[in-house]
């Protein structure tokens, strides 16, 4: 079959056109971002073409599919209906391609691209599996039963899969916009674990989690004594952590890992569970975590001169905390310096206590502008990055004409976070430490 993917460099479109291709489909996709991103290693490496234009072949039997990112009236769109090509959403697709093979859906409000990728970089290096990881990472191979899926909860779009296995990492308010508190988060997935055919995983340690009512045949993890599989004697060093794991009272294995944190302690458990329940020996399994090399765009570090650059893709305030938390881990004797771009004017309004309570982890943190493609500004009125930096007793205001702020810092680390587009100050910065 032949498919037209508009959006081709977002995140989770890339991974699509990657999978689709891989299950021996003609795939070309169309972008407006001209500019490269890392989404497209995995476009190139396949020669799946991008066109930018209305120039794309497109012919009777091509099959459209686009991101949600795109407005219903943008112009490629009106073309692709215009022609009467077949459109299937990105979702439905996804939800095709989760009954082709043995599924197991990662999901939850943080973690579950770490998560994914660490359950598939496991079978890979064993039996075998294929994966979508919403960090640009997508394989498939048609010979493969099992398929490894990150499941977003943004407007409920995991609703449209059908797992065999569901991994539950956390449940936190998020993504206020299109959900009616935490309440309605948690119905959303309490729906979806149910939808599971055979096991689910989940961290019982998070409050929220542990409000799930099901009867599927269920494992817990965490560190409290109270879940099946427990986590004791972490050691977390600036290499990384190591741990041992006890499965209902008995000493299951011990495991290292080069991972920062005890939210990627917990990331690791999740994962040694549903590969041994596979039958992947804990010898592989410990071997595969030392080996692992961590998602795109996740505590990705560059070191120029005696500056340590972090890039993460944190944007809730969970994730700054712990981002910054595993930055202290691994260089606790550094100065930190927080470089946060808030995305959505409705979650900055919703966590802004939160926010300042995450960025105060750091020695000093640098707000931005609030950064939104989907929200009015005037919808908002009052909701400014402002209101971040006034709770702040360390906050500064940047932007990328500011950006020469950051080279006071002499032997410092510097966490730049956000899920949109953060690498523009980042790459500002590092052209200025490297021009100095």
């Amino acid at each position: 079959m032949k498919y037209y993917c508009i959006g081709i460099k977002g995140s989770g479109m890339s991974t699509l056109a990657q999978i689709l291709y891989d299950l021996g489909n003609e795939v070309i996709g169309y972008d407006d971002a001209r500019e490269e991103k890392y989404t497209e290693a995995g476009l190139k490496k396949r020669g799946i073409p991008i066109y930018y234009d209305d120039s794309a072949p497109l012919t009777d039997d091509t099959i459209v599919t686009y991101s949600k990112a795109f407005r219903e009236d943008h112009k490629e769109l009106s073309r692709v209906r215009s022609l009467g090509l077949t459109i299937q959403g990105y979702n439905d697709l996804l939800g095709s391609l989760t009954r082709q093979f043995e599924t197991t859906s990662v999901c939850g409000t943080h973690g579950k691209t770490t998560t994914s990728l660490l359950i598939s970089h496991i079978l890979t290096n064993s039996i075998g599996c294929n994966y979508f990881v919403g960090d640009g990472s997508g394989y498939a191979d048609p010979k493969n039963k099992l398929f490894i899926i990150e499941s977003c909860e943004y407007q409920k779009t995991l609703l449209a899969y059908h797992p065999t296995n569901v991994v539950l990492t956390n449940i936190e308010l998020e993504h206020t916009e299109c959900y009616d508190g935490i309440e309605d988060i948690i119905h959303t997935f309490e729906i979806f674990v149910n939808r599971a055919t055979n096991l689910v995983v989940l961290c019982g340690d998070d409050k929220n989690v542990r409000k799930i009512q099901t009867d599927k045949k269920t494992i817990y993890y965490g560190f409290d004594e109270a879940n099946d599989y427990v986590i004791k004697n972490l050691v977390l060093t600036n290499q990384g952590s190591v741990f041992d794991v006890y499965e209902h009272g008995q000493f299951f294995g011990h495991f290292d890992t080069p991972l920062f944190g005890k939210h990627m302690v917990l990331n690791a458990l999740a994962a040694i569970i549903l590969t041994s329940y596979y039958g992947v020996s804990k010898e592989l399994i410990h071997t595969s975590l030392e080996t692992f090399q961590g998602a795109k765009r996740r505590f990705k570090e560059e070191v120029i001169g005696d500056a340590i650059l972090i890039d993460d893709y944190a944007h809730h305030p969970t994730e700054v905390r712990v981002t910054l938390e595993a930055a202290r881990q691994k260089y606790p004797d550094k100065k930190l310096i927080a470089i946060f771009l808030p995305n959505t004017y409705s979650r900055t309004k919703e966590l802004k206590e939160d926010f300042i309570s995450a960025l105060q982890k750091a020695d000093v943190a640098y707000v931005m502008d609030i950064e939104s493609d989907r929200e009015e500004a005037s919808d908002y009125p009052g909701v400014s990055s402002d209101q971040i930096i006034e709770g702040l007793p360390n906050g500064k205001k940047i932007s990328i004409d500011t950006v020469d702020q950051l080279l006071s810092y002499s032997n410092a680390v510097f966490c730049f976070m956000s899920c949109t587009h953060i690498y523009l100050i980042e790459d500002a910065f590092k052209a200025k430490l490297k021009n100095n």
